[in-house]
């Protein structure tokens, strides 16, 4: 989430936990350890791959989370000028502050690597988009209630009440969304083909389905307010023919590990010359994708592993009025708002009738 977001949730939680002690330091203090697991961005690994898939990962662990946490606790039991706070009752402080932000980070798309050190893929069950509105005000007015009061924990335990009520509308509202389209899957034969159902942006009502299907995957938008309408489902290349010889790369190998198999690769001329480049097809939106990463430069027949992989921007025709359109479209599934308007036709392998 972003940094606002995860500073009000470090602030409230701060707050509800110790704010009765402790009045404005609980909730400042709180901010402040909400957003240091994100320090992590400031580190620049030297390549583009290294840069997105190392982000979210030993700062945003469980484990070194819950060590920093313990240590924290103690000497906050050793050296603050608040005797009568419990070491178990700092531990709670602490901890609730700083793994709070990878939790939410994982109800995310981009993922998280809860389990590091372990070899494991990121954590990621998205069901908010990386900034809500809806999720962020509540605990912005809790906090903003007890630092205007200047002690109390009620305002940021009501802001905290409120946001997590937001989240658990969000899991049912994926829950209806994914009912709703699991008999259009089912119709094409993809009931067990790789999917991912997340809201899109900056809202919980529209949600966006992606599913890959060997060389192609498709694209949905789901409403809950769509009533009968049915999903309409669109095609689209993903450029399979170059995933093994980005996958022939350690990078390539990386970004799937990271993204994959969500991921559209494609021959493009940059710099000057033939490039494989990979897109991320989770993040963004079809036509406006956040990251793209050359990963290898053609010689002849052969392909060169580029020593440092660049980002590389989407090549879309889109542009923000279309984009715009999507806020009507939360409302209303007439018109019909289809994502092949987005993306570059070259990409389109499928448009239903009714785009």
């Amino acid at each position: 989430m972003d940094t606002l977001t995860q500073a009000a949730l470090g602030a409230a939680v701060g707050g509800t936990v110790l704010g009765h002690r402790l009045g404005r330091k609980a909730i400042l203090l709180g901010a402040a350890l909400g957003t240091l697991p994100d320090l992590d961005v400031f580190i620049d690994y030297g390549d583009a791959v290294a840069n997105v898939t190392e982000h979210r990962g030993f700062s945003h662990s469980l484990f070194v989370l819950t060590g920093l946490g313990t240590l924290l606790a103690g000497l906050a039991r050793r050296f603050a000028a608040a005797r009568d706070i419990s070491l178990g009752r700092w531990w709670a402080y602490f901890m609730l502050c700083l793994v709070t932000h990878p939790l939410l980070d994982a109800l995310t798309t981009y993922g998280t690597q809860l389990w590091w050190p372990l070899d494991v893929r990121p954590s990621a069950w998205p069901v908010v988009f990386i900034i809500d509105p809806l999720y962020t005000l509540p605990l912005l007015a809790g906090i903003g209630i007890a630092l205007i009061g200047g002690n109390g924990w009620r305002g940021p335990a009501w802001g905290l009440s409120l946001s997590c009520a937001y989240l658990l509308f969000a899991m049912l509202a994926k829950g209806v969304v994914e009912h709703r389209l699991a008999p259009v899957l089912a119709e094409r034969g993809l009931e067990e083909a790789p999917r991912l159902v997340q809201p899109t942006p900056f809202n919980t009502l529209l949600w966006r389905a992606t599913v890959i299907d060997g060389d192609r995957h498709h694209e949905a938008l789901v409403g809950l307010l769509d009533g009968d309408t049915p999903p309409i489902v669109e095609t689209f290349h993903r450029g399979a023919e170059f995933e093994s010889a980005a996958l022939a790369f350690e990078k390539g190998r990386r970004l799937d590990w990271f993204a994959g198999p969500f991921i559209r690769y494609e021959l493009r001329e940059w710099e000057g010359r033939e490039a494989l480049i990979a897109t991320d097809l989770r993040l963004g939106f079809p036509g406006f994708y956040a990251f793209g990463y050359a990963l290898a430069a053609r010689e002849g027949e052969a392909w060169r592993p580029l020593e440092v992989t660049e980002l590389v921007a989407s090549d879309s025709r889109a542009d923000l009025a279309t984009l715009g359109r999507l806020g009507g479209r939360m409302l209303d599934a007439q018109p019909p708002l289809c994502t092949s308007r987005f993306v570059a036709e070259r990409w389109v392998a499928n448009v239903p009738g009714a785009c």
